[in-house]
């Protein structure tokens, strides 16, 4: 009997954006069954062999529903623990604490004070997808406070980090590993001012294959044994990775975000082989 996969969205994009296309053919070959299916749906997840989350943006506004029924899946990939552990970003705090060359992070919890850098700073809520609630301010911005108030109005923790200039040169550089191996890499242009994508859950990006650098490769590493290390598995038990870098002001490598529960993962941006990696990483999970 084949085994059976399920690849997650949700309502707005039931069937992903289209990066995720080839991947089901390529499920295929290997033997799967393969259907879309969004998490809050009335599909029985816990027939499958394999539930994949891929698409299932609107998480934020309603995470603790959400995370509820992550921990229901029994083979939900990444698991329920990686996907509380990554949905909040405020995991950037327990890397930096950890010696990882992160950008600089603070969090503002909601009755507290804000203190902001210098320059130019973003201020994005710790729960958030797709950017939304991002935005940049300049120094001693009256607006930032405002902004912080609205979002902690919401409920959010605030998140504060100085805007790294180099985005609007270079962008961000994307590494994606599969079960724990590099695969590929893209880059993604600066997203801040960027138009929504008409599903209303995510600004659009400009993506471009990439070849990594060493220090952005060796950073990546580090971040992922990193983060295993805080979540106490092994790197191979992480399905899918993808590590957002960018330059810092002394064009040093610095982690901006590590995506593991739900990020795309660029495969129109690289070779086909890709989605067979992806596939073949599924088969070694159920191993």
């Amino acid at each position: 009997m084949s085994p059976t996969a399920v690849l997650v969205s949700c309502t707005e994009l039931p069937t992903g954006d289209g990066d995720d296309d080839a991947v089901v053919p390529a499920l295929t070959s290997l033997g799967f069954s393969v259907s879309w299916a969004p998490w809050d749906s009335t599909f029985d997840f816990s027939s499958a062999d394999a539930v994949i989350l891929r698409a299932t943006w609107d998480y934020a506004e309603r995470r603790a529903e959400f995370l509820a029924w992550c921990e229901s899946v029994p083979s939900l990939f990444n698991s329920a623990d990686v996907v509380r552990w990554n949905t909040d970003k405020s995991y950037l705090v327990e890397l930096l604490d950890a010696g990882l060359a992160v950008v600089p992070t603070s969090l503002v919890t909601p009755g507290s004070s804000s203190s902001f850098p210098s320059s130019d700073f973003v201020v994005k809520p710790s729960v958030g997808a797709g950017s939304r609630g991002a935005a940049r301010f300049a120094e001693g911005a009256s607006a930032a406070t405002a902004h912080v108030a609205a979002l902690h109005a919401e409920g959010h923790t605030a998140l504060i980090q100085p805007y790294q200039s180099s985005v609007d040169s270079s962008g961000e550089l994307a590494l994606v590993y599969l079960g724990g191996i590099y695969s590929h890499a893209f880059t993604k242009g600066a997203m801040l001012g960027s138009t929504m994508d008409s599903s209303g859950l995510y600004l659009s990006e400009e993506l471009a294959p990439a070849v990594p650098p060493e220090d952005a490769v060796a950073l990546a590493e580090d971040v992922l044994d990193a983060a295993s290390a805080l979540l106490g598995i092994l790197r191979a038990e992480l399905l899918y990775a993808r590590v957002d870098l960018v330059r810092g002001a002394d064009g040093k490598p610095l982690l901006l975000e590590l995506e593991l529960t739900e990020p795309s993962l660029g495969f129109r941006q690289t070779d086909a082989g890709a989605v067979t990696r992806f596939a073949s990483a599924v088969r070694q999970q159920l191993a």
